[in-house]
């Protein structure tokens, strides 16, 4: 009967390992992007995005030029180090050096208002 015990704890342990790995979140890759962000003018307020939903500049979304749709991505101030998580659903930026336009809620967290345009540092799971 001792020589089954270390087997049965094996067995079991095996199997609970096996059961966490499947149900941990994160087993895609993680991606990080340095580069500047700027915000969306009111006058795109109620326009479709590119994947079709309507824009709320009180949502917290975003526009990247290949990040998949629906993808959240934690955006970070690098002059304050606040954060926020924000949503992908439109494509741009469209000026070089700029990496993400953020919606004015998801800007408005970050303190990038009165700038405009600030440095940060973007990072996300591709599953």
């Amino acid at each position: 009967m001792r020589k089954k015990i270390p087997f049965i704890i094996l067995f079991f342990s095996i199997i609970i390992i096996g059961c966490n790995r499947k149900t941990i979140p994160g087993n895609g890759k993680f991606y990080s992007e340095v580069g500047y962000a700027s915000y969306y003018s009111d006058k795109f307020n109620g326009k479709p995005t590119s994947n079709g939903e309507i824009f709320k500049q009180k949502k917290l979304t975003a526009a990247h030029k290949q990040i998949a749709f629906g993808t959240l991505v934690k955006v970070t101030n690098l002059s304050n180090n606040k954060s926020v998580i924000v949503k992908i659903n439109d494509r741009g930026p469209f000026i070089k050096g700029r990496i993400i336009d953020l919606s004015k809620s998801a800007a408005q967290k970050i303190d990038l208002l009165n700038a405009g345009i600030a440095k940060v540092k973007i990072e996300y799971r591709k599953e």
